[in-house]
C-alpha cells in the first residue's frame, strides 16, 4: 500500500467515501449511545448481555441479507460506468421485489421464535429472557430495512452517496429519539427497557424507507432512470444480484454466527465478562462503520471504473481508499489504547464491567489499525465479482483461525477474557494479508459480472 497520497485519487475517492463514511458514522453514534442506553438499567450485566446475542443473532439475519446492496451496489456502478440509466434502474426495481419476498419469508419465523434462537446461544436463562422481546422487534423492522438496503445499493453505485448519508441521519436520529422514550418510557409511553430499543430500530427503519420512496420520486432521478415506469421482473438482473450477493450474504452469516459462537464463549468465562465483549464491540464500531464507508467509496470507484474500461484505474482507487482508511483506524486505535477510560464510560458507567473492559478495548484497538486495509480492499475486490474469495477468506480465517484460538486460549488454557480476545489480532493480520495478496495480484480486474 502507498504511504504516499495521489492528491486526484484522494480528492475523488474523499467526495464518494466522506457521506458515507459520515452516514455509518452516524449509525456508529447510535450504537454507542444504544448501547448507553441500555448499559444503564437496573441489572446492567444481563441486559447488555442479553443485548450482545439479540444484536448478534439478529445481525446474522439482517446482515445476510444485507448483502442485496452489494450486487445491487455493484451491478449500478457498473450501468453507470457504462452510462446505461435506464439498466441501473431496472436493478433497482427487481432488488426491491428481493427484498420485498425475503423479508416476508424470514419476519414471521424470525418473531415466533425469538427466545428458541437467543436461549440455544445463552449460557443464562435470564440473558435470553431479557432479549427475547429485542430480537422480535428486530425481525418487526425486516422489510423495511432491506428496502433501505436496496435503495442504499442504487444510490452508492450512481455515485449519489450524499443521499445515502441523508438517510442515514434521518434513521439514526429517528433511533435515538426513540430508543430514549420507548427504553425509558416518556410521552405516555410505557418503559419498555431493552425491547424498546428493538422497537425504536423498527420504526426508523419505516421512517426511512418513506425517505427512500421520497427521493426517488424527484424528477432528477425519476427522469434519467425510469425505475418505476413500465415495471419489468428480469430474470437476467435477479441472477446476477443473487450470483454477486450470496457469497457475500454466506460470508455474513458465517462471520456473524462467528461472533455470536464468540459472545457465546465469553459468556462462558462469566456474565460480566461476556458484558463487557458486548461494550468493547459497540466500541469498536467506531472505526469499524467508517471503514465500511471508504468501502463503499472503493466499491463505487472501482465498479464504474471498470466500467469505463480502466483496470489500472480502479486498481488504484482502491489502493487509495485502503490509505486513508488506516489513517483513519490509527487515530481511533490510538484512542482505544491510551484512554481506554474514557471509550469506556460513554457506554457504560458499571465499574465491574469496565474494569473487565479495559485491557480487552486495548488489545482490539490494536488489532483494528490492521483491519481498514482489509475491509476496504475486501469491497473492493468485490465490485470486480471477486465476492466467493473473499467470502473463502473470511470464512476460514475466521471459523479455522479465530474461533478456536478464542477457546484455546480463553477456556483451555484458562486464560480468561484477555487471552479470549487475543485470537482477534492473529485473525485480523491473517484476514488482510490474504485479501491484500489477491489484491495486489490484479487478477481480479478482468473478472465478468
Amino acid at each position: 500500500m502507498e504511504l504516499l497520497p495521489d492528491k486526484a485519487l484522494t480528492r475523488e475517492v474523499l467526495r464518494i467515501s466522506t457521506p458515507a463514511v459520515a452516514g455509518l458514522s452516524s449509525q456508529m453514534v447510535v450504537s454507542v449511545v444504544e448501547t448507553a442506553m441500555i448499559g444503564r438499567l437496573e441489572n446492567a450485566k444481563v441486559v447488555l448481555a442479553a443485548m450482545s446475542l439479540g444484536l448478534l443473532a439478529t445481525w446474522a439475519i439482517t446482515s445476510a441479507f444485507s448483502s442485496l446492496a452489494t450486487g445491487t451496489h455493484v451491478l449500478t456502478a457498473r450501468r453507470s460506468g457504462q452510462k446505461d440509466n435506464v439498466g441501473a434502474g431496472d436493478v433497482l426495481n427487481n432488488s426491491l421485489l428481493l427484498s420485498l419476498i425475503i423479508g416476508l419469508l424470514f419476519a414471521l419465523p424470525g418473531v415466533l421464535f425469538a427466545y428458541q434462537i437467543i436461549n440455544f446461544f445463552s449460557a443464562s436463562l435470564e440473558v435470553a429472557r431479557a432479549g427475547t422481546g429485542y430480537m422480535q422487534w428486530r425481525f418487526v423492522g425486516l422489510v423495511f430495512f432491506l428496502f433501505v438496503v436496496s435503495y442504499r445499493g442504487f444510490f452508492n453505485g450512481i455515485g449519489h452517496t450524499k443521499i445515502f448519508m441523508y438517510s442515514a441521519i434521518i434513521i439514526n436520529l429517528s433511533n435515538v429519539t426513540l430508543n430514549y422514550i420507548l427504553i425509558f418510557g416518556g410521552f405516555g409511553i410505557p418503559r419498555m427497557g431493552l425491547a424498546g430499543a428493538g422497537c425504536a430500530s423498527a420504526i426508523s427503519n419505516a421512517i426511512g424507507c418513506v425517505f427512500f420512496v421520497g427521493a426517488t420520486f424527484l424528477p432528477s432521478y425519476r427522469r434519467i432512470y425510469k425505475y418505476y415506469q413500465g415495471f419489468r421482473i428480469r430474470g437476467d438482473i435477479l441472477r446476477q444480484i443473487v450470483r454477486i450477493s450470496l457469497p457475500v450474504s454466506f460470508q455474513n452469516i458465517l462471520i456473524l454466527l462467528g461472533f455470536l459462537v464468540f459472545a457465546a464463549i465469553c459468556g462462558v468465562i462469566g456474565t460480566t465478562e461476556q458484558a463487557a465483549t458486548q461494550v468493547v464491540i459497540t466500541a469498536l464500531f467506531m472505526s469499524f462503520l467508517p471503514c465500511f464507508g471508504f468501502g463503499l467509496g472503493a466499491q463505487t470507484l472501482v465498479g464504474q471504473s471498470l466500467g469505463n474500461g480502466h483496470p489500472r484505474l480502479a486498481y488504484r482507487y482502491g489502493m487509495e481508499a485502503a490509505r486513508l482508511a488506516t489513517y483513519f483506524t490509527i487515530v481511533l486505535g490510538g484512542l482505544f489504547i491510551l484512554v481506554p477510560e474514557t471509550v469506556i464510560s460513554v457506554i457504560t458507567n458499571n465499574a465491574e464491567v469496565a474494569a473487565v473492559a479495559r485491557p480487552i478495548l486495548q488489545i482490539a484497538g490494536a488489532a483494528q489499525i490492521v483491519y481498514a486495509a482489509g475491509i476496504v480492499l475486501a469491497h473492493a475486490l468485490q465490485s470486480a465479482g471477486a465476492t466467493v474469495y473473499v467470502m473463502m477468506v473470511e470464512v476460514l480465517t475466521h471459523w479455522v483461525v479465530f474461533l478456536p484460538a478464542c477457546y484455546l486460549l480463553g477456556v483451555v488454557l484458562g486464560w480468561g477474557i484477555v487471552g479470549a480476545w487475543l485470537a482477534l489480532p492473529v485473525y485480523i493480520v491473517t484476514y488482510t494479508v490474504a485479501v491484500y495478496l489477491k489484491y495486489r495480484s490484479a487478477s481480479w480486474l478482468h473478472m465478468k459480472v
